[in-house]
């Protein structure tokens, strides 16, 4: 977990805390790469962002869904409104409250996203030719364990960092 603000840290983490930031920025920067070409391609990283993690929150507020991404509502809600417009989300009324509405992935949508997810899981294997399957498996359990606590600390980061408040039930 994280270390509380004002708490030592011995100088041989923050040795590995630096490898493991940098290879982060170096990660993002590859990112950024592959977020201008999907731009390119007529879908930017935020609108798929928000596309894929509609499409494993199912039918969702819109308020449910910033959340969820710890984005703005308003931003979230701009960037719906074009996946809307391109036939890869749609407005459905609420089951539990007719006068608001939910959004859920098309089918359209859902084809888009396994195509997606089809692609990058042949790039993975292709990236993982020369490991072992216990290298690869050891891999991904300790990068699934990582992405876990990651989570779990990004409010505290955020807080921490000055970049934004803790709403009263992260406190």
């Amino acid at each position: 977990m994280t270390t509380p603000v004002g708490d030592e840290v011995r100088a041989d983490e923050l040795v590995l805390a630096d490898r493991l930031g940098m290879a982060l920025v170096r990660m993002n920067k590859m990112h950024a790469c592959v977020a201008a070409h999907m731009s390119k391609s007529g879908l930017d990283k935020a609108s798929f962002v928000l596309l894929a993690n509609l499409d494993q929150l199912g039918p969702s507020r819109s308020s449910a869904l910033a959340e969820a991404v710890f984005s703005d509502p308003s931003t979230v809600s701009r960037q719906v409104a074009t996946l809307v417009k391109d036939g890869l989300v749609e407005r459905r009324a609420d089951p539990e409250d007719g006068r608001a509405s939910v959004l859920a992935v098309t089918e359209v949508g859902t084809r888009l996203l396994a195509e997606r997810r089809a692609q990058r899981n042949v790039a993975l294997a292709r990236l993982f030719t020369d490991w072992s399957p216990r290298e690869w498996t050891e891999f991904i359990e300790y990068f699934e364990r990582f992405v876990g606590d990651y989570e779990k600390a990004l409010p505290d980061f955020i807080a921490e960092s000055g970049l934004g408040p803790r709403s009263e039930e992260e406190k």
